[in-house]
């Protein structure tokens, strides 16, 4: 395995990643997995970064539903003063 795969990649880099760049990653992997002729070894790895990938962008759009809540909570509330 070279440093270069997305499976390389240290968990500590995936703090980083925007939504986009993580589910481009985790398409990669995928494809890669998909294509097969990879070593059990780098599958495993690949799988295993795979599921980090899936849980960062999950992260990321659990906060984005957070995000959007508070703004519609915000803008009931505006809302419901302007009515008094």
């Amino acid at each position: 395995m070279t440093e270069n795969t997305p499976a390389a990649s240290s968990p500590e880099s995936l703090d980083s990643l925007s939504y986009e760049e993580a589910r481009e990653q985790l398409v990669a992997v995928v494809g890669r997995l998909e294509a097969g002729g990879a070593s059990l070894e780098e599958s495993l790895a690949l799988w295993e970064r795979g599921e980090a990938l899936a849980k960062r962008c999950e992260d990321w759009l659990e906060g984005a539903r957070k995000r959007l809540a508070t703004a519609r909570g915000a803008n009931d509330a505006g809302a419901a003063a302007g009515k008094d």
